[in-house]
């Protein structure tokens, strides 16, 4: 499985951003996908993450600013972000799974397959 992230780059607080990940050798109907972030210093954070029904899951911390969401026969995975903050530079990693079922709690042990990132810089 290659995973691999797009749509990276620098905009201004309170702008918007798409990413987009690209998947071989997976199928996003077969498990989950999700979204993490890794800030310098900080722990690796899931932000949102889907199930293979397309049920979405965010951390409160991301408050309604962030959607998941699939492509299946495009095989892409989309991170669209909205009223960017500082706070949300980072890089941002598209990561997969064989798992099933709702998706509780976004945590990296779960997945298998994770991208090369996509850096996500916010400027004030």
């Amino acid at each position: 499985v290659q995973l691999k992230e797009s749509g990276g780059g620098s905009v201004q607080a309170g702008g918007s951003l798409r990413l987009s990940c690209s998947a071989s050798g997976f199928t996003f109907t077969r498990g989950y996908a999700a979204w993490f972030r890794q800030a310098p210093g900080r722990e690796r954070e899931g932000v949102a993450a889907i199930n293979a029904q397309g049920r979405p899951t965010y951390p409160d911390s991301v408050g309604g600013r962030f959607t998941i969401s699939k492509d299946n026969d495009k095989k892409t995975l989309y991170l669209d972000m909205t009223s960017l903050t500082p706070e949300d530079t980072a890089l941002y990693y598209c990561a997969a799974s064989p798992m099933s079922g709702i998706i509780y709690y976004i945590l990296a042990k779960d997945f298998t397959w994770w991208g090369q990132g996509t850096q996500v810089t916010v400027s004030s």
